[in-house]
């Protein structure tokens, strides 16, 4: 089916090559003008050429989301294009190191990546938000939101912080419509960073061995934004949390 263009944008702030990416290609199968933002703009090449070979509509731009001024000019481009209707923050920012190798310039770096940048992504998407009348707002989140594990003080501090952010951010906005929502990555993402984990871990061989559905598909969790901004108003969740069949928590 051909994509039928809308009248509206998508913001994703921190469209990787996994979780990022396929959050922008479900959006644009839908129609949206998809606006990906990440730290190196010209690694968005490969993104932009596979959603307009499917018929969708993909800008890349170079940012950091730690400098208010590329992210309120970010948001604005994106809502001067078409109205801005979605606002996506996906900074991973999971990094791992003993407390006592954790350096005063790591625990800082990781909260401005993870933290600071969620905040300051969502209040540039509400002020824009604000003006039109309503909107989605959605934070990525880890296990690490929810509890903080060993060697992951900083990571597990930003992650935290973002939930509290979001919070915050949905009981203020959501009763002038515009849906704030947090969602907890709760495993492993098929991505090559997992999958080198698991060999660094457990050898060549636990690749091999690795059931079906094991690691979570990014266009599975893809497909939980999509549906979640397509929710009513009147039921409305704040927290999402996914995992796959066969996790243990």
């Amino acid at each position: 089916m051909a994509v039928v263009p809308r009248n509206a944008s998508v913001a994703v702030v921190g469209a990787g090559d996994f979780i990022g990416g396929a959050i922008a290609q479900r959006f644009a199968a839908e129609g949206y003008r998809v606006f990906g933002g990440r730290r190196h703009g010209d690694q968005l090449a490969d993104l932009k050429a596979k959603i307009e070979a499917d018929g969708g509509a993909f800008e890349g731009r170079s940012l950091d989301a730690r400098q208010e001024d590329q992210v309120a000019a970010f948001m604005a481009e994106a809502d001067a294009d078409q109205p801005l209707e979605v606002a996506i923050f996906n900074v991973g920012a999971n990094v791992n190191f003993p407390v006592l190798e954790t350096t005063d310039r790591v625990f800082r770096k990781v909260w401005e990546m993870a933290c600071q940048g969620g905040f300051l992504s969502g209040r540039e998407a509400a002020r824009r938000m604000l003006a039109r009348g309503g909107g989605s707002i959605f934070f990525t989140g880890a296990t690490a939101s929810v509890r903080g594990g060993a060697g992951y003080t900083a990571f597990a501090s930003a992650k935290a912080g973002l939930r509290s952010v979001a919070q915050s951010m949905a009981r203020e906005l959501g009763p002038q419509n515009i849906h704030v929502a947090h969602l907890i990555i709760d495993a492993g993402v098929d991505t090559d960073f997992v999958r080198q984990r698991i060999v660094a871990a457990r050898g060549e061989a636990a690749l091999d061995q690795l059931e079906p559905d094991t690691l979570m598909n990014p266009a599975s969790i893809a497909e939980a934004y999509w549906r979640l901004h397509g929710q009513t108003r009147d039921a409305w969740t704040f927290e999402l949390d996914l995992r796959p069949f066969g996790e243990r928590w």
